[in-house]
C-alpha cells in the first residue's frame, strides 16, 4: 500500500500463508537492482547483532496488503536460517500512525506480540474496529484479557515512544514508500510492487540474504 493511496480501499491482495513451500523451492532469475529491488544509497544501521543478517517487515496495522501478507510473513520467519535475524517496523506515513506504533511495541515490551500481533490484524479487518486512537485500542487490549493499566503503563513510556521514533527514522531511511515492505542488512529493500507479488517479494529476499552472507 503506497503512502499516496493509503487512505483509499484497496483491490486485490496477496494470498495467505499458502506460498511458503514454494518460496523455498522456487528459483529467483534475472534479478535487476532498481527493478526487482532498490540498493540504498547509504547504508542504514542494522540493530542485529554481528555474524546476524537482518531482514525487517515494514507494515502498518490498517493495511489489508500487511494484513494478507501476516500469516505468510509469519511463517517464513520462523524458517530463517540462524544467521538471519527478522524484526517488524510498524511504520508511520502521518502522524495518525503513531498510536499504532506504539500498540506494537508496547506489545513488544509486554511479550504479547507472538499473541496478539495476528489479532489486531483481524480486529481491524475482519471485526472492523477502529484501532487508531489510543483509548480505542487500551479498551481492546483490555478484552483481549490484559491488564489495562500495565498496558498503558507502557503505551506512555519513554521507551516505547522512543522505538516508535526510531522506527519512523528508518523507514525514512530505506526510503520506503508503501507497505507491506522488506528491508535486507541495511542495505536493500523490496515489495510486492517491484517483486510482482509479496511472495516473489521473499524469494527476492532470500536471494539478498545469500548475496549478503557470501559477500557479494
Amino acid at each position: 500500500m503506497k503512502r499516496r493511496d493509503f487512505s483509499l480501499a484497496c483491490g486485490a491482495v496477496v494470498a495467505g500463508a499458502g506460498f511458503i513451500q514454494s518460496t523455498a523451492s522456487a528459483q529467483v532469475k534475472a534479478l535487476e537492482a532498481g527493478v526487482d529491488y532498490q540498493t540504498l544509497d547509504k547504508r542504514v544501521v542494522v540493530e542485529a547483532p554481528a555474524g546476524k543478517i537482518e531482514v525487517v517487515e515494514f507494515f502498518w496495522y490498517n493495511c489489508p496488503h500487511c494484513h494478507a501478507f501476516e500469516p505468510a510473513f509469519d511463517a517464513w520467519s520462523k524458517k530463517v536460517p540462524k544467521d538471519v535475524a527478522v524484526r517488524r517496523v510498524p511504520v508511520a506515513f502521518r502522524d495518525d500512525f503513531a498510536p499504532q506504533q506504539r500498540l506494537f511495541y508496547a506489545l513488544e515490551a509486554m511479550g504479547l506480540v507472538d499473541k496478539l500481533h495476528a489479532k489486531v490484524f483481524a480486529a481491524i479487518h475482519v471485526e472492523k474496529k477502529d484501532l487508531t486512537k489510543g483509548d480505542a485500542i487500551a479498551d481492546w487490549i483490555a478484552k483481549q484479557g490484559v491488564d489495562k493499566a500495565k498496558f498503558l503503563e507502557q503505551y506512555n513510556s519513554f521507551s516505547v515512544a522512543t522505538k516508535a521514533s526510531r522506527a519512523t527514522q528508518l523507514q525514512n531511511a530505506y526510503k520506503i514508500d508503501g507497505v507491506p515492505a522488506l528491508g535486507v542488512a541495511g542495505r536493500y529493500w523490496t515489495d510486492g510492487a517491484m517483486a510482482k507479488s509479496m511472495e516473489r517479494a521473499l524469494q527476492v529476499v532470500e536471494h539478498l540474504v545469500a548475496g549478503v552472507r557470501s559477500g557479494k
